[in-house]
C-alpha cells in the first residue's frame, strides 16, 4: 500500500497538535474557572462579542462561556485522540475531520461577532485558526479520498471472472 507524503501526514500531525494543545489549554482554563473564562479579559473578549448578538441573561452567559469551553476542551481531545492513533499505526482520519468542523464552526461564530464589533485583534486570533483548521481539513480530506481510491483499486471486481472475462450480472 502506497503511502501519503511526508509532508503531508506531518502537517496534520502538527495542526492536530497545535488544537490539542491550544485549545486543550484554553478550554480547561475557562472549565476550572470559577466564572468558565469570564475573568480573563482576552479570551472573554469573544463571548461578550457573542453575547452582544444573543442578549442573554448573566446566568445565560455563563451557561454559553461553559458550553465553549467544553466544546474547546472536547475539540482539543478529539485531537489528543487522532495523534495517539496515528502513533499506533491506524489513523482514523475522520475523527481529526470532526474535530476540525467543529473548530471551523467555532472560529466562524467567533470571527463573525469580532468582526461586527470593530475587534482586529480578535479577527486575527481567529483568522489564524481558521486558516489552519481549513489547511488541516484539506489535507484530512486528500487523505482519506487517497485512501478510499487505494482500497477501490485493491477490491476485486465483481463482476470479473475466473478466466479473465467480465460478466454484467452479479455472481453469488
Amino acid at each position: 500500500m502506497r503511502k501519503l507524503p511526508t509532508a503531508s501526514v506531518a502537517t496534520t500531525i502538527i495542526i492536530a497538535l497545535y488544537f490539542a494543545l491550544a485549545w486543550g489549554i484554553a478550554g480547561l482554563q475557562a472549565l476550572m474557572s470559577p466564572s468558565f473564562g469570564l475573568d480573563d479579559v482576552w479570551r472573554s473578549e469573544g463571548i461578550f462579542a457573542i453575547n452582544r448578538f444573543l442578549n442573554l441573561a448573566p446566568s445565560g452567559l455563563i451557561r454559553f462561556a461553559a458550553f465553549l469551553a467544553a466544546v474547546k476542551a472536547t475539540a482539543a481531545a478529539v485531537c489528543v485522540w487522532h495523534l495517539f492513533e496515528r502513533l499506533r499505526g491506524r489513523p482514523r482520519i475522520e475523527v481529526l475531520e470532526g474535530a476540525l468542523i467543529i473548530v471551523l464552526a467555532v472560529n466562524a461564530l467567533g470571527g463573525a461577532a469580532a468582526f461586527f464589533t470593530h475587534s482586529g485583534a480578535l479577527i486575527g486570533e481567529q483568522v489564524v485558526s481558521s486558516v489552519l483548521a481549513a489547511i488541516g481539513l484539506a489535507l484530512c480530506m486528500i487523505e482519506r479520498a487517497r485512501e478510499q481510491k487505494l482500497a477501490a483499486a485493491d477490491a476485486p471486481d465483481e463482476g470479473a471472472l475466473a478466466d479473465g472475462s467480465y460478466t454484467p450480472w452479479p455472481l453469488s
